[in-house]
C-alpha cells in the first residue's frame, strides 16, 4: 500500500515507518522537525529511512493547510497513519497555542485530505491521558472520557470527536488509537526514562513525582508498532449493534469508527520501573521526592480486551526487557550529538 506518516521523524512515528518498508508499503512521511526537542535526534532518526526503497519524505507542518492539500493531492495514499502532533501533558500549561495548531487545526487538514482525495482507512495516535479524572481501571474504550485534566488530553479527545464526525458524514473509516506511556530505543528526551537515565548517569537527581505513588501500563514502542500497523490492515466499519439510548463510545452506529487502547495489561510502580532501570545502570539513583503534578493521573492500566478480539494481538515486552533494550541503545548511541552529555 502507498501509506501516509504523519510525525515521520518522531519516536513512534520513524518506528512505525521502518516496519512499514521493511514489509513492502510505499510511505510518505511528513514531518517539519521542529525544536520541541532536540531536531538532532529527529534527524538521526530520519536518516535510518530517508534513503530506503519506497521512502518518500516532505519537510512539511500538518498545521499548513496548503502544503497538505498539495502532499494529499500530488502523492494520494491509500492510507493515512496520523502520528504528527504537539506532545507533552507538561509543556501545555507552558505553551499552549502550538496544542490547538498542530493537534487541533493540524488533524482537520489530515481529515480533509482523507476526505477529498479517497483514502481508505485514516489511523490516528489519541492517548491514555483522555482518561482524564476516571479512576475506574483498567480504562477501557468503552467508558466515559469526558473529563481531559490537561489541554493536550482535550485537544486529543477532540481529535476522536472529529474522526467520528468524518467517519459519519463522509464514511471515512476512522481508528483512534489511546497509547500508554510509550518507551524504548530512539524514545523522546522529555519522557521519563529518557530522562531518568539521564541523571542517574550524571550522578543528578531524578524528580520522582506523587512520591513514587504511580503505576502505568509502560509500554514497548515496538508493541505500539504492531498495533498501528495491525489496526492500519483492518478497516472499521459501523457497529450494528450500536444503541443511541446507551451509547457506545468506542463505535458508531452510524459510520466506520473505532476506538482502541494499546498498552501492556501488566500494572507497574514507578518505582519497580526505576528499579530496573538502576539495575540496567548499575547505578543508584538520587531521588527528589515531589507531590503529583497538576493533571497527573496516579495510575493507568489498559484493557486491550477489544484490540485482542478485533486484531488478536495484545503487547507482550515486559518492563525488564524494555528496559534494558532502551539502556543499550542510549549507551551505544553515536549519532550526530552525544546525548549523554
Amino acid at each position: 500500500m502507498k501509506v501516509m506518516v504523519t510525525g515521520a521523524a518522531g519516536f513512534i512515528g520513524s518506528a512505525t515507518t521502518l516496519r512499514l518498508l521493511a514489509r513492502g508499503d510505499t510511505v510518505i512521511g511528513v514531518d517539519n522537525l521542529n525544536d520541541y526537542y532536540d531536531p538532532a535526534l529527529k534527524r538521526a532518526r530520519l536518516a535510518r529511512q530517508v534513503d530506503l526503497p519506497g521512502y518518500t519524505h516532505l519537510d512539511l507542518d500538518i498545521a499548513d493547510r496548503a502544503g497538505m492539500e498539495a502532499a494529499f493531492a500530488e502523492h494520494r495514499p491509500q492510507r493515512v497513519i496520523n502520528l504528527a502532533a504537539q506532545a507533552g501533558v507538561r509543556y501545555a500549561a507552558i505553551n499552549p497555542h502550538p496544542y490547538v495548531a498542530s493537534n487541533v487545526t493540524g488533524f482537520l487538514h489530515v481529515l480533509e485530505g482523507c476526505r477529498h482525495n479517497g483514502v481508505e482507512h485514516l489511523v490516528f495516535a489519541s492517548t491514555s491521558s483522555v482518561y482524564g479524572a476516571n479512576t475506574r481501571v483498567p480504562f477501557s474504550p468503552h467508558d466515559s472520557t469526558e473529563h481531559p485534566l490537561t489541554l493536550y488530553a482535550a485537544t486529543k479527545k477532540a481529535n476522536e470527536q472529529m474522526a467520528h464526525a468524518y467517519a459519519n458524514l463522509y464514511d471515512l473509516p476512522c481508528t483512534g488509537l489511546r497509547f500508554f506511556t510509550v518507551y524504548g530505543p530512539w524514545g523522546r528526551p522529555d519522557m521519563a526514562l529518557f530522562l531518568f537515565t539521564r541523571a542517574i548517569l550524571a550522578g543528578e537527581p531524578i524528580k520522582v513525582f506523587n512520591h513514587g505513588k504511580h503505576s502505568r501500563s509502560f509500554t514497548y514502542i515496538d508493541d505500539i508498532v504492531e498495533g498501528v500497523l495491525r489496526t492500519l490492515d483492518a478497516v472499521p466499519t459501523a457497529n450494528p449493534a450500536w444503541d443511541g439510548q446507551n451509547p457506545d463510545p468506542a463505535t458508531s452506529g452510524s459510520g466506520p469508527y473505532r476506538i482502541f487502547n494499546i498498552g501492556a495489561e501488566q500494572q507497574v510502580e514507578l518505582m519497580r520501573y526505576i528499579e530496573v532501570l538502576e539495575q540496567c545502570l548499575g547505578r543508584k539513583a538520587i531521588m527528589e521526592m515531589l507531590p503529583l503534578q497538576p493533571g497527573d493521573v496516579p495510575d493507568t492500566v489498559a484493557d486491550v480486551t477489544d484490540l485482542v478480539e478485533a486484531v488478536g494481538y495484545r503487547p507482550t515486552v515486559t518492563v525488564e526487557e524494555g528496559v534494558k533494550a532502551f539502556v543499550d541503545w542510549y549507551r551505544g548511541y553515536n549519532g550526530p550529538v552525544s546525548l549523554d552529555g
